[in-house]
């Protein structure tokens, strides 16, 4: 079995330059796999930046699956880490409920925000 740490590891390797999704990704399940909370992770002087994305990703009890992803969705550090997240657990024998969980999880998260065309009536 390989050891849990390889997961957020793979991730952060994959992940550009950007040191707060670095540590996004290495703290992603910390909050919902420990009693580690917020309040601890900003006592240890985490950036509030990343600590917000890290509860953005975090899983609570009763929220639907949609709806976790819209929060996910809603923050650009979150999005990010979530993303890489699927892929790695797809890259690791999953069933294929999993298989189409992520996939439908992540065409959703990649999709992009795009503002309507302007009507072209209204053009001058």
């Amino acid at each position: 079995m390989t050891p849990y740490i390889k997961h957020p590891q793979r991730i952060v390797k994959e992940i550009s330059r950007d040191d707060h999704a670095k540590a996004v990704a290495w703290l992603h399940d910390v909050l919902e796999d420990t009693d580690v909370t917020a309040d601890d992770l900003i006592a240890e002087g985490i950036p509030e930046v990343v600590v917000t994305a890290v509860q953005a990703l975090t899983k609570q009890k009763g929220l639907s699956y949609q709806d976790y992803l819209q929060r996910v969705k809603s923050n650009k550090l979150a999005r990010k880490v979530k993303i890489y997240d699927m892929l790695d657990n797809l890259a690791d024998s999953p069933t294929e409920r999993q298989i189409k969980k992520y996939l439908g999880g992540l065409m959703y998260l990649a999709e992009e925000e795009v503002e309507p065309a302007s009507d072209p009536k209204n053009m001058p």
